[in-house]
């Protein structure tokens, strides 16, 4: 857990202490001009009048004045950075009039992700995210020399993973052996043929033009249509730059995932911290055979397992995070009974269930279909409900809680059947949990 306090809040032996990239403090200058800037976009008209006020002369002495401020303000918060490797933490100490010491349990590290925005992979740096059990966000190290930041990963999972202080640095980074790689035209393809893509780029194409002709204000068509624009380059430009030359490994420490054209990302998935997978199909996938598959994982962001594959691909890469678990399927999903279209008239018929002796499988969607995974050990809690309608029709709702916080919900059962459903899945989650293995690293 990462906690504030002072340098002598953990006494114990004197360890080094190291300093970010000399680079950092060119990121860290631009927070100053951030402030100027977030105070022109928040009262833009006493921004723009204090423009026109300004001289040449003011202007260059404004800017003589910014500039070395702005330095100072990166050198400072770089020189007041450090971070040091105990024996069972990891601390990182930064400010200059405030102090903040973050000190992160080794043992509680669940993934060590690598990120490298564009400019920082011209300079040759990256950034070093730390995924903690139980914190809200993601401590990082922005930035460190490329070479630094991947062996301290490796020097943290191997900690992590319970090997000697002496030992961790000498594991190095443990072997990865590819699994899936998606080829970019394929990627292309699949965005071409996904529904959202071509229901954002219409929205921009056609809502902009209809505001014009019925308020011709252009403050409006501008202020309606290049959210709509950034949305539809988001859905198709946007996630081909971010999945570009995406590369699942399986490794000991996880299942890695390398993706991105512009910014490159070398995220991992942590053994036993996947709590529900996400197999989806959209309508126009289904001809060729491709899924999407998503992840629910506790204490983490991560949300993408694999952005296209063929279902056989797909099932492989999910029998490797979920080790043991077979995909159920499609025939064995059982349907709500037909006095469920009382209730929700024809989409019942995407709703299914199958209950097999590892995971909890619930489909929804009649053109998006989304089968969800939930190994049994992963259950938190179960839930029946049932609305006056349901209860009407004999129908209701068993819904099973994961360590996500997330809900996977069998819809539109028949009463029996889902009290039934209740009682049997407690114990079958009961029991798993008690059998299952610790989760831990490099096992």
């Amino acid at each position: 857990m990462t906690t504030p306090g002072p340098d002598d809040v953990r006494q114990g032996p004197a360890v080094p202490e190291r300093r970010l990239h000399p680079v950092t403090p060119f990121r860290r200058a631009w927070a100053p001009v951030a402030v100027i800037a977030g105070w022109a976009v928040h009262d833009p008209n006493q921004a723009q009048e204090q423009l026109t006020r300004l001289t040449t002369t003011m202007l260059l002495a404004g800017l003589a004045v910014l500039v070395p401020v702005a330095a100072l303000y990166g050198f400072m918060s770089w020189w007041f950075t450090h971070f040091s490797v105990t024996d069972s933490e990891l601390r990182i100490r930064t400010g200059l009039l405030f102090r903040r010491t973050a000190h992160i349990r080794l043992e509680r590290i669940q993934a060590v992700d690598v990120t490298q925005p564009l400019l920082a992979r011209v300079a040759g740096v990256a950034k070093l995210r730390i995924d903690v059990v139980g914190a809200d966000k993601k401590d990082e190290l922005a930035f460190l020399g490329e070479d630094e930041a991947r062996a301290l990963r490796a020097e943290l999972l191997a900690r992590a993973a319970g090997f000697a202080p002496e030992t961790a640095r000498e594991v190095g980074e443990a072997p990865a052996r590819e699994l899936m790689r998606l080829p970019a035209r394929e990627l292309a393809i699949s965005l071409v043929l996904t529904g959202a893509t071509w229901g954002s780029l219409v929205a921009a194409l056609v809502v902009p033009p209809v505001l014009w002709l019925a308020t011709h204000s252009v403050v409006t068509v501008l202020a309606t249509g290049l959210p709509l624009l950034g949305a539809a380059g988001a859905s198709s430009v946007g996630r081909f730059v971010a999945e570009y030359d995406w590369t699942v490994g399986d490794s000991p420490d996880g299942l890695r995932i390398d993706h991105g054209l512009l910014d490159r990302t070398h995220e991992t998935v942590p053994p036993g911290r996947v709590q529900t997978v996400r197999i989806v199909e959209p309508l126009l996938w289904r001809r060729r055979g491709w899924v999407r598959v998503e992840l629910d994982v506790a204490g983490s962001s991560n949300s993408v397992l694999v952005p296209v594959a063929p279902r056989a691909v797909a099932e492989s890469v999910v029998a490797r995070v979920l080790p043991g678990v077979t995909v159920p399927p499609l025939r064995s999903l059982t349907r709500p009974p037909r006095r469920a279209g009382r209730c929700v008239p024809l989409w019942w018929r995407g709703y299914g269930i199958t209950v097999t002796d590892t995971v909890f499988a619930a489909r929804h969607g009649l053109l998006r279909r989304r089968l969800s995974l939930v190994p049994h050990a992963k259950v938190q809690s179960v839930r029946l409900t049932q609305g006056p309608w349901e209860r009407l029709w004999r129908l209701a709702d068993v819904h099973v809680d994961t360590g996500a916080n997330k809900t996977v919900t069998a819809r539109l059962r028949d009463a029996q059947q889902a009290a039934a459903l209740l009682q049997s899945q407690a114990e079958r989650s009961r029991t798993s949990r008690r059998d299952a293995r610790p989760d831990r690293w490099m096992t």
